[in-house]
């Protein structure tokens, strides 16, 4: 599993090597937490590359709620043939029955999911952002992998999705949900791993350049941050100094990209007026 995924580009440990294998072969909800930034969601995104599936996105907002998740009528469209069936009897043959079929129907991620079955990754991403209802709608319909459309009928997965859960624990989610998962805590990257997942997303990087900012975010960590930066960040910030010509961390260039690698106002200027020693230490 570790070899598959670092040829997707994705550096896992032997933990959460494991932990992916478990979900799939068991199989179960693969719920992730940890910071944000350490790679929850791009484990599922890579995760359909390698297995040839397709990914289905479900990304959790406050106020979401199933209708928004499963599917919806379109009702102009019905309302037309509606319309087109009362005015012009010999020129359709629409019935009643006939307004919610799956002509009518529009596939929200969740069904979408459904239908696919094995044949997708569904990352249901940032659930600590919706509410105990959609949380408890959720736990229902992984422990189904069915849904029932009152106008259209039951729809149900022949064997189910692999299915990723994120959360960046804003909210404690409920423990009903994780004892349906299998659940995995995603650390920051150790500084030889941050290292090499910048040189795997980065290959023409120097060395020199990528153990520097994996030093100096290593050492940003340290401070009292809202936001800390994650490997996407540290991977924009190399990227970025590169571009600028740089072969390490230097005050100058640091001051100048900053704003990739630190997303907060209030770390930034933290960060910024800690810099000069952070780089001396």
């Amino acid at each position: 599993m570790q070899r598959e995924f670092l040829a997707a580009q994705y550096l896992m440990d032997y933990g959460l090597s494991t932990a992916t294998y478990l979900a799939l072969t068991m199989p179960r909800p693969m719920l992730l937490e940890g910071e944000p930034g350490v790679g929850k969601t791009e484990l599922a995104r890579t995760a359909a590359r390698v297995l040839g599936r397709r990914l289905i996105r479900l990304q959790c907002y406050e106020g979401i709620d199933a209708a928004q998740a499963l599917y919806e009528w379109d009702y102009p469209r019905q309302l037309l043939s509606a319309r087109l069936a009362a005015e012009e009897p010999e020129a359709s043959n629409i019935v009643v029955k006939d307004l919610y079929g799956e002509e009518f129907l529009i596939d929200r991620p969740l069904l979408t999911a459904i239908r696919l079955g094995s044949g997708a990754v569904l990352l249901i991403d940032e659930l600590d952002r919706a509410d105990d209802q959609f949380e408890a709608f959720l736990l229902e319909l992984l422990s189904e992998y069915a849904v029932t459309i009152p106008e259209y009928g039951t729809v149900s997965a022949s064997s189910p999705p692999f299915v990723v859960l994120t959360s960046n624990r804003t909210r404690e989610l409920h423990e009903a949900l994780k004892r349906r998962c299998l659940y995995h805590w995603i650390e920051f990257p150790e500084h030889h791993a941050l290292v090499q997942i910048i040189r795997l997303r980065l290959p023409d990087i120097s060395d020199r350049l990528s153990e520097s900012v994996a030093t100096t975010i290593e050492r940003v960590r340290e401070l009292d941050l809202i936001e800390m930066p994650g490997s996407a960040e540290a991977i924009d910030w190399t990227s970025a100094l590169a571009l600028l010509g740089a072969d390490a961390v230097t005050s100058e260039a640091a001051r100048a990209t900053l704003g990739l690698a630190i997303k907060n106002a209030d770390d930034l200027g933290l960060v910024s007026r800690e810099l000069d020693r952070l780089l001396n230490v």
